[in-house]
């Protein structure tokens, strides 16, 4: 830094260009308090670190148009990785979450780790490769995996299909050979992430559903992410409900919301029928050929869904609740259950203007959510300065 330029100064003004939207040096000059002067010179150093770029000019109202300036998305870019019980997706994004190269593997969780990180890092290096770009350019990584998360740590804390994984430093592990800070996160908590950053970018009240082999929740409360004290705040697959009975679950105990309506446990009500059906994926094939008994176990798995969704509702009072997963391939079906409930047993005022819909995201959701949260860390103005190489 040259001058009397403060590297948190610059760091400060650039929150306020973060957005995309265009400003001019007067608007930041009103916005910040600052004088012209102070955001003359501060803009300077921005453009010359490549964190914002002078685009289009402002309509003007007399002589010469004023110079708007944006956040500039190519200045960096960051690895996004989505990591899940039967595949993995990396990606490479920039800065505004455009996704620049990307691959997907049918790869194991339960592998381990070391095996499946392998890959990633791999991965990441090879799509950086054939972007063109350079390993310094990256900023950040960030992962979602399919299990509770220690936030603070980014460690895996006892994920129950997951083996091998408890308590394996992930972020350190990855750093060693990306060099770059690592978040990770729950795979459902990253997609309620990148669900609201892609369909629902003003909503500050959302809940994020996966139907799929399991179920949970990503939870969006005042435009912030909710982890709850242990970081499995949203984990409601395994609360009762009334029509489990004794129906047993993986996790011990029994009538768990999972047991009855996650893709395995709709696969397994339609076997005990006669009809061939081994996992999620053959509910949605029976499903989308018209196969009757499947819609219905569909529908019952979406009342099942909207019976814990209700107090859900009540609890956090959300504006939209998006549905995601492999099984929300089955479409409407499993949405009608959801609605039937949940607008039928919930007070008016809750649903009132409410949105229960389909994920917009096409299974995209936890990689751009990944994406998200490693922009979201390395544009921060406490890492910043480390990111783009300038002192604090």
């Amino acid at each position: 830094m040259t001058g009397n330029l403060s590297a948190v100064g610059v760091g400060e003004l650039f929150q306020l260009l973060r957005d995309g939207v265009p400003r001019t040096r007067a608007e930041l000059a009103k916005s910040s308090g600052l004088a012209r002067s102070t955001v003359a010179a501060r803009v300077d150093e921005l453009m010359r670190m490549g964190l914002i770029a002078p685009v289009a000019d402002a309509a003007s109202t007399g002589g010469r148009p004023p110079s708007q300036f944006a956040l500039n998305p190519a200045a960096k870019v960051v690895i996004a990785a989505d990591i899940g019980a039967s595949h993995t997706t990396v990606a490479v994004t920039d800065l505004a979450g455009t996704i620049l190269a990307e691959r997907s593997n049918t790869i194991a969780v339960s592998l381990g780790p070391e095996p499946v990180l392998s890959w990633v890092v791999d991965t990441a290096n090879e799509l950086m490769g054939e972007a063109g770009l350079s390993r310094d350019r990256i900023a950040a990584v960030g992962i979602g995996v399919p299990g509770p998360v220690e936030h603070s740590t980014g460690r895996p804390a006892r994920p129950p299909i997951m083996p091998g994984w408890d308590g394996f430093d992930i972020p350190g592990w990855v750093q060693q050979h990306l060099e770059v800070p690592v978040l990770v996160d729950n795979d459902v908590n990253i997609s309620a992430l990148g669900e609201r950053g892609v369909g629902w970018p003003g909503t500050d009240h959302l809940i994020f559903v996966k139907v799929a082999t399991g179920i949970g929740a990503g939870i969006i409360s005042d435009g912030r992410l909710l982890r709850g004290a242990q970081g499995i705040a949203g984990d409601f697959g395994h609360v009762r409900i009334a029509r489990g009975a004794e129906i047993p679950c993986h996790c011990g105990n029994t009538g768990c919301l999972e047991a009855l309506a996650s893709g395995p446990a709709i696969a397994r009500s339609l076997a005990a029928l006669g009809i061939e059906a081994k996992d999620g994926n053959d509910v949605v094939e029976l499903v989308k050929a018209g196969n009757l008994d499947a819609i219905q176990a569909v529908r019952q798995a979406g009342r099942d869904l909207g019976e814990v969704l209700t107090a859900s509702v009540s609890l956090l009072n959300p504006s939209v609740i998006v549905i995601g997963g492999a099984m929300a391939r089955v479409g409407e079906h499993l949405i009608a259950g959801v609605r039937e409930v949940v607008y039928t047993r919930s007070m008016p005022l809750a649903t009132e203007g409410l949105a229960i819909v389909q994920s917009g995201t096409a299974g995209e959701a936890a990689v751009r959510g990944a994406s998200i949260l490693a922009v979201e860390y390395a544009l921060s103005p406490q890492i910043l300065p480390q990111s783009f190489g300038f002192d604090s």
